[in-house]
């Protein structure tokens, strides 16, 4: 089971919407705009893989943008708290989580305590499918409008799609007015919620009925090249890795949930979401007529391989060599459903990756894991000892701890001052780079302190805690023994690819190393497409030539 299982997926995709007006891709459309923007996010992709294995690409995936588009090396997140979600918002938005609001994938109310997901609305349930508590169903906690929205809002015949495994991946880029699809693993279908339609349309529940995941049941996940070619990446099983670090890797024969969960943790899981992708572009006549539409796919499975056993793996390698293979015959497939000269594709990524700490150790790097219970059974009874006993640390939340604030009240003991307690034991915690309070965040002092500004961007009052922090480099906190995470605002979390290709828009123009920020996509979308920027969006249109020397 490989590549070649792809070549039916755009077939069964064009019968769903039509082959003979899919077979001719309709003329340019008059005024300039693309009909279709398709954005693609890797979700966990770092910069720095982008390029590690360039000489092994296929012709036309990544390399499309490398010599037939254009591609920004210095495309940074410019806030501390790099997840999946508050990077989707961003893309979509141009705004960072203090205007957006999304300051984390979930949080601590600073009010009550009580956790908030990102997207979790109690009064929206998917369609068809079980709704867990704190599952993302619609945009209600997202302050801030997206490209799609705007989009819209000058023409409702205008279509906005969202496509991922994860619901924080598809609704914040759908934003207000377009449609999310999320893949639900309890039952290994694609669905959308009650907030965006009261049922689905025929093409997606024919595409469920069709059981496509059941095609890889027990489908094995072998290295596309031999042992030599991946002696840059580090082997299988090492020490740090979760359970699993090992190739060739056959899902399970069986359908069901634990299925479902591996199928998205191999190569198979792009493939299947990119099926999903091609009958959405079929099914919605995407790009078929003058109103110009947006489709956004968001990849999950690099997530998941880097979190387990690092983005320097060799399980990480080999999926970079599948996904740039099935992207490959994507955008093949674009050119033949709109015409190549009728969309812009843009890639990018919603987060990189810190490198794995004991590998970092291997290198000779100050790098290590902080047990966060540990840290905060210190921070209490530091506070224990100066304001009285009690659970003063209600917990962390959206990158610093949120304090007792009744406590507090009831000792009539000011917060600021177990605030700034908290920050100085905090502050001398081995692998912590720098604190800050409340107070000292929202004052808008300290120019130049680059750390400060990072965690400025990533600051929403209502749901920020009562003090952040950041690690020093290569540190993480967590408890577990393996895997690593992101979440930092060093370069190995913040840079990302951002690449476009579109040859009707996007000059050839390769490489260019000026600084950029992921808040540009949103405003450079919206000027290709002819309409304002987010009225939110902090970025500025991209400009694709390269700075005069």
């Amino acid at each position: 089971m490989g590549i070649v299982m792809r070549t039916c997926h755009f077939l069964i995709a064009l019968a769903l919407g039509g082959c003979a007006s899919a077979t001719q891709p309709p003329a340019a459309v008059s005024g300039g705009k693309p009909r279709l923007v398709v954005v693609i996010v890797v979700d966990g992709l770092p910069q720095r893989q982008v390029v590690d294995y360039r000489d092994q690409l296929s012709p036309d995936g990544l390399e499309r943008f490398f010599t037939r588009g254009v591609w920004f090396t210095e495309a940074h997140y410019r806030y501390a708290m790099t997840e999946t979600a508050p990077g989707h918002v961003t893309i979509a938005t141009g705004a960072y989580p203090h205007r957006s609001g999304i300051v984390s994938n979930q949080w601590l109310d600073p009010a009550t305590g009580a956790m908030a997901y990102c997207f979790a609305d109690p009064g929206a349930r998917y369609i068809g499918q079980a709704t867990h508590a704190n599952d993302g169903t619609s945009p209600r906690n997202l302050l801030a409008e997206a490209v799609g929205d705007v989009l819209k809002r000058g023409d409702e015949r205008s279509k906005v799609i969202a496509i991922s495994h994860k619901d924080r991946g598809a609704i914040g880029p759908a934003g207000r007015r377009g449609s999310a699809y999320v893949f639900r693993e309890d039952a290994g279908e694609f669905a959308s919620t009650t907030y965006y339609m009261k049922e689905h349309p025929k093409w997606v529940a024919d595409f469920n009925a069709g059981k496509p995941t059941q095609r890889y049941l027990g489908a094995e996940w072998r290295p596309l090249l031999a042992d030599a070619a991946y002696a840059r990446s580090l082997p299988d099983e090492r020490k740090w890795y979760a359970p699993g670090g090992k190739l060739p890797r056959a899902l399970p024969a069986a359908a069901g949930k634990d299925f479902n969960e591996a199928l998205m943790e191999s190569p198979f899981g792009d493939d299947l979401l990119l099926a999903f992708a091609r009958a959405a572009i079929a099914g919605e006549q995407l790009g078929r007529d003058a109103s110009p539409d947006i489709l956004y796919v968001s990849l999950s499975t690099h997530d998941y391989i880097n979190h387990g056993y690092g983005a320097e793996s060799r399980l990480s390698h080999d999926h970079m060599l599948y996904l740039d293979r099935e992207l490959a015959e994507f955008f093949n497939d674009l050119d033949v459903a709109v015409g190549r000269d009728s969309y812009v594709a843009l890639l990018t990524a919603d987060h990189g990756f810190t490198p794995v700490p004991e590998h970092s150790q291997s290198l000779g790097r100050d790098a290590g894991r902080i047990d966060p219970r540990r840290m905060s059974m210190r921070v209490n009874a530091a506070l224990a000892k100066r304001f009285g006993a009690g659970r003063w640390v209600r917990g962390f939340s959206a990158g610093g701890l949120l304090l007792n604030r009744q406590l507090a009240t009831t000792r009539n003991v000011a917060l600021a001052d177990v605030a700034e307690e908290a920050r100085n034991v905090i502050a001398a915690e081995p692998g912590v780079a720098k604190a800050y309070t409340r107070a000292q965040i929202e004052a808008n002092a300290s120019p130049g302190d680059a750390i400060l500004e990072s965690v400025r961007n990533s600051w929403y009052p209502q749901r920020s805690p009562d003090l952040a922090f950041v690690l020093k480099p290569y540190w993480l906190l967590g408890s577990h023994a393996a895997g690593t995470t992101h979440g930092s605002p060093y370069p190995y979390d913040t840079n990302v690819p951002l690449m476009l290709y579109g040859p009707a828009w996007i000059p050839p123009t390769g490489r260019i190393d000026r600084p950029v920020e992921v808040s540009d996509i949103a405003p450079t979308l919206s000027k290709l497409l002819g309409i304002a920027a987010p009225a939110q969006s902090e970025g500025k249109p991209l400009a694709f030539e390269p700075l005069a020397k």
